[in-house]
């Protein structure tokens, strides 16, 4: 196992680092996007926002399975095919001609996408030492952090002074880039072993999984927090262009420089984890979360920006300590493990980043930080549930 303080090591999270980053770029570089989107096909915020949510429904699906055949065609190959096929996706998205088609494209991207996430968790779990994992983990979700900063960030300013069409299309070619770094860098498998166990194979292992309740409340955590994160950052944007605030896409864009928090989190809180028990860490990202998403609903743009970099503090640092655990909880077949974390990661995003659409053209923002309070409160339970399971476990079980 590769340990920490290594050259290996050192370009396993460079090369992660690089993915993780297009990844999130990617995915994310149309949600501040989503404004003009709206205008320019005459559409709903939530018509607007299912440019985001059919990429990740998509994503959670195909990684049900990207994992058995990460496991017969090997991880490198797989994490390399999926940056460099999105990638092209972004650029061919750029040139779409309607609303239906720009969201065929994002599917197609989101099946793309899927053979990074789960394909990284399951490498990571693999070729670093579990002592390490926490720490290798965080560095790769940083990644995730400055790309969905960067993607957004360079998506608004590009379609101010040019369309969001060139934004897309700029993206698609960074990701490019990303993709060359990813291949010169990642080094091989070491502990990886072939295997091809078919498709009715692969579902019954991926149920072996949902027999777990470990495993179920960790999947519910996935999904709690992507669910709020993205519901939050879909609409801040309608908040803050409209009255009385009237930001430019430019300046919203700008605002997600608060991911910066996520780079800073969620390495120091795999530390945390890895030391103190991820539990009880992972139970203060999510009073983190809550706390920012109340100080959102002040009316003075600095509190609502305080709001945002607590809230991205939060969810990155709890992201990092439940991905990881996944794979210390799995005994076998790690693999459809963390695509099932991922599935539920995913479908969390894309259900309650729609679903929030509707409660936003209701209820305003508190209907949104509303459904963030009810899914803070189901986290710390799940959280009680993990530390309580903890004393039912014999010696020799994952920190808990």
């Amino acid at each position: 196992m590769i340990q920490q303080g290594t050259k290996t090591f050192r370009n396993i999270s460079l090369a992660l680092f690089a993915a993780g980053f297009v990844t999130f770029a990617l995915l994310y570089s149309l949600q501040p996007l989503m404004p003009e989107i709206s205008g320019a096909f005459a559409i709903t915020p939530a018509q607007s926002s299912l440019t985001l949510s059919v990429s990740t429904v998509a994503m959670a699906i195909t990684m049900l399975f990207i994992g058995t055949l990460s496991d017969a065609l090997g991880r490198r190959f797989i994490m390399t095919a999926s940056l460099v096929l999105s990638s092209i996706i972004a650029i061919l998205s750029a040139f779409s001609h309607g609303y239906t088609d720009l969201l065929l494209l994002r599917v197609l991207q989101g099946v793309a996408l899927a053979g990074l996430p789960a394909t990284a968790m399951t490498y990571l779990s693999e070729e670093i030492e579990p002592v390490s994992l926490g720490y290798a983990m965080g560095l790769y979700i940083s990644g995730n952090s400055i790309g969905g900063l960067a993607g957004r960030f360079i998506s608004g300013v590009i379609t101010d002074w040019f369309s969001w069409r060139a934004a897309i299309g700029f993206i698609g070619v960074l990701g490019l880039c990303a993709a060359v770094v990813f291949w010169l860098v990642i080094p091989p498998s070491r502990n990886f072993i072939k295997t091809s166990p078919g498709l009715s194979k692969a579902l019954s292992l991926l149920w072996s999984q949902c027999r777990n309740p470990r495993l179920l409340s960790l999947y519910g955590l996935g999904f709690l927090l992507m669910g709020g994160f993205v519901t939050l950052f879909n609409y801040i944007g309608f908040e803050l262009t409209g009255a009385p605030y009237h930001l430019s896409q430019s300046l919203v864009g700008s605002l997600f420089v608060v991911y910066l928090m996520g780079t800073v989190s969620s390495t120091w809180m795999g530390r945390l984890a890895d030391r103190y028990g991820r539990s009880h860490v992972l139970s203060i990202t999510i009073a983190i979360i809550l706390a920012g998403a109340i100080c959102t609903m002040h009316p003075a743009l600095w509190v609502k920006v305080v709001g945002l970099a607590l809230f991205a503090f939060g969810f990155f640092g709890g992201h990092s300590i439940a991905s990881s655990w996944v794979g210390l909880v799995a005994a076998n077949h790690k693999s459809q493990a963390n695509a099932l974390y991922l599935f539920f990661y995913y479908v969390g995003s894309s259900v309650s980043g729609t679903g929030g659409g509707y409660l936003y053209s209701h209820f305003g923002w508190i209907g949104i930080v509303g459904m963030i309070g009810v899914y803070a409160i189901a986290g710390f339970a799940l959280c009680r549930f993990l530390l309580n399971g903890r004393k039912r476990q014999t010696s020799g079980t994952p920190i808990y």
